[in-house]
Parts: structure tokens; C-alpha cells; sequence
């Protein structure tokens, strides 16, 4: 399946579209005018900021089922998500 199918499924489902356009577990960034990640992309060099997703994508898959009532593995998920984002605009 190519990504332009995989875009038309979310929004058939009404999914969101973008990473940025969603959070897992909560809105306590959704609520904020600028999310954190949205400032570390503005600051960081874009190998920097890939970084950051990486060490994330790390973090949340070795956390995933370690904490109760957290769902690190969608927060992996999701900062899979950017990070595929993030490589289409670079590449």
C-alpha cells in the first residue's frame, strides 16, 4: 500500500492527518498554543531533531508494558509517524 492510499484510509476513518495533528494519551499537548515538539523542530538542526525521535521511538518501545496505563507502545507509533514526516521533507 503506498502512503497516498494510507492518507485517504485515515480520512476516511477521520483520523488525523498529520502526527501533529494528534496526541496519544491525553491533550495536555494538544492544549498548549505551540506544542513541545514544534519548538524543539524549530531549534534543533534537523539531524538533531531526528535524533530526538529516535531516542523517543527507544525510550517508549523499551517502557512499553512497564508502565500501568500507559500506551507507550502508541506513543512509539507516533513518533514513527513523525519521523517518516520528517524524512519525506528532507528526502
Amino acid at each position: 500500500m503506498n502512503d497516498e492510499i494510507d492518507w485517504q484510509e485515515s480520512l476516511y476513518k477521520g483520523e488525523p492527518m498529520f502526527a501533529d495533528d494528534k496526541q496519544v494519551s491525553g491533550t495536555h499537548y494538544k492544549e498548549m498554543k505551540v506544542q513541545p515538539w514544534e519548538v524543539m523542530e524549530n531549534v534543533l538542526s534537523p539531524s538533531e531533531f531526528i535524533g530526538y525521535l529516535k531516542g523517543n521511538i527507544i525510550k517508549y518501545t523499551m517502557r512499553d508494558g512497564k508502565k500501568p496505563g500507559s500506551d507507550d507502545s502508541g506513543k512509539a507509533e507516533h513518533y514513527i509517524e513523525k519521523l517518516k514526516e520528517m524524512k519525506k521533507e528532507l528526502w
